[in-house]
């Protein structure tokens, strides 16, 4: 499988990751991906950037040589009724924003609660991309997630740092099988990242790949296979 994007990484800016944005673009280059995506943590979860980092976006090159480079943020997702930490004259700001439930801002819920926390972010039209939504620490109702995600016109994440060894989310290999089947069903896409936090791990899927073929999960519904996929998406 054409693999040519990677759209979901952190750079030193977040405060618990190790490369620079310049790092992290020629690591791109060196893994021959077409197109990234950076995206630090918004401001709720401990020791990242203050808000204002997001809103001068404009200085920095999107096409620094053969690559193109987008800048968005993994934004959290607060309380049961998906609210987000960051406001919409910052979110305005962002080529895209990626929502995740991460247990600094957010304490897991029942399965009714996490789930309604994840379609109430979709419903957010700002937000393209769930992140990590197979964290088993946070139980969700896979088919009504992967409908939501269908209506709403989101990407749900496989993401390669859930599925390490040396990972604290539980269950993510199991959960991502039970979702990818919904998705299959349903005929829903899926978006690959690496959530990298040091520029080795950028454009990193291999634990993705022996899940997606676990699952006989179709080609057609990755959208790393082309930078048009994802741009359709997230202008939409």
């Amino acid at each position: 499988m054409k693999d040519i994007l990677d759209m979901h990484m952190h750079t030193i800016v977040s405060g618990h990751a190790y490369s620079t944005l310049s790092e992290m673009i020629a690591a791109g280059k060196s893994g021959k991906l077409h197109l990234i995506g950076v995206t630090e943590h918004a401001p709720a979860l401990p020791g990242t950037c203050h808000d204002m980092y997001f809103h001068n976006f404009k200085v920095i090159d999107r096409h620094p040589g053969n690559i193109e480079l987008m800048m968005g943020a993994e934004v959290n997702i607060m309380d049961y009724n998906g609210v987000l930490d960051m406001p919409e004259n910052t979110l305005k700001k962002l080529d895209y924003a990626i929502a995740s439930l991460h247990d600094q801002c957010i304490a897991p819920g029942s399965e009714r609660e996490n789930t309604t926390a994840l379609i109430k972010a979709m419903e957010n039209p700002y937000i393209k991309i769930i992140g990590h939504p197979d964290n088993g620490a946070y139980p969700v109702d896979f088919e009504a997630v992967v409908k939501a995600a269908r209506q709403y016109n989101v990407l749900l994440e496989l993401n390669n740092s859930s599925y390490a060894p040396q990972s604290g989310r539980i269950k993510s290999r199991e959960n991502a099988l039970l979702m990818l089947a919904w998705c299959k069903k349903c005929r829903v896409s899926v978006i690959l990242d690496s959530d990298a936090h040091i520029d080795a791990d950028v454009g990193n899927h291999k634990y993705i790949y022996d899940i997606l073929e676990q699952a006989d999960f179709p080609e057609e519904l990755v959208v790393n296979t082309s930078v048009d996929k994802v741009k359709h998406i997230f202008s939409d």
